[in-house]
């Protein structure tokens, strides 16, 4: 008898609550209202009410008496927090991060790759007063990103076709590179070196250097990365300072995940 693919058993009000939630993504969406919900969701109102009163009085979803528009509540905040302190890689990035700032004194990140992007999970900040904003929790396009250029450096090309937008690459500043061929010639140049650039490919003024991180099955599970100003990070420091230190401490925190060369 042939197994069922489990999203035949998906249950369709649950997946409706889920799709409620996820419209509170983003940097650019603080409170939603009814109205906007029932368009985005192409549900009727009277559904969402529901919807939005199931997830209200479980804690996940509040709603501002001033506004009478809805936000996300205080149990979405503990379980994304549960789910990144059980998070082995998180737990033994921290003290490696920290030792990274020490040595470079810049602002040092650990980042997954999810669905074509990169997404932030933990930083240790520099102590100088010029800094980059910290970007936790923000998902970035991992093309143009050099935590995200060590994840694709590593993947076939039906696996990278996969996960690049399927129209044009967006040029976020001058230096994105927008062209695939060009982009594959820099993704092997990552693989052969074994570390990644963004040159304020992202943003105008940041520049970027990262390393893969792998656990016991030798899978790429993370990034380090270090992030600063354009006036600090030369080539030349960058090539004889920068990447040393963020290799050498993605190694240690492949070590002690488990990695083996």
């Amino acid at each position: 008898m042939a197994r069922k693919e489990k999203s035949e058993y998906m249950i369709q009000a649950v997946s409706h609550a889920l799709d409620l939630l996820e419209q509170f993504h983003g940097d650019d969406v603080d409170e939603l209202g009814v109205t906007e919900l029932s368009k985005r969701l192409k549900l009727h109102k009277n559904n969402v009410f529901r919807l939005l009163a199931t997830l209200e009085s479980r804690g996940y979803i509040e709603q501002n008496k001033a506004t009478e528009n809805y936000r996300l509540g205080l149990k979405s905040l503990e379980l994304g927090q549960t789910f990144i302190k059980k998070m082995g890689l998180l737990h033994q990035a921290k003290p490696v991060l920290e030792e990274l700032v020490n040595e470079s004194n810049e602002t040092s990140y650990v980042a997954i790759f999810k669905d074509g992007y990169i997404v932030y999970l933990d930083v240790v900040e520099t102590r100088l007063t010029v800094r980059v904003v910290s970007r936790v929790g923000t998902r970035l396009p991992a093309y143009c990103t050099a935590a995200g250029k060590v994840h694709l450096a590593y993947m076939s090309d039906e696996e990278l076709e996969s996960v690049l937008p399927s129209q044009e690459l967006d040029a976020y500043t001058p230096y994105s590179i927008t062209d695939r061929q060009e982009l594959k010639k820099d993704l092997a140049q990552v693989a052969e070196r074994g570390y990644a650039f963004d040159i304020e490919e992202l943003d105008i003024g940041v520049r970027c250097v990262a390393a893969p991180i792998r656990d016991y099955t030798r899978r790429i599970v993370g990034a380090l990365s270090i992030s600063g100003p354009a006036t600090r990070f030369s080539d030349e420091r960058l090539e004889k300072e920068l990447v040393p230190l963020v290799t050498r401490a993605a190694e240690e925190l492949s070590t002690r995940l488990g990695f083996h060369k």
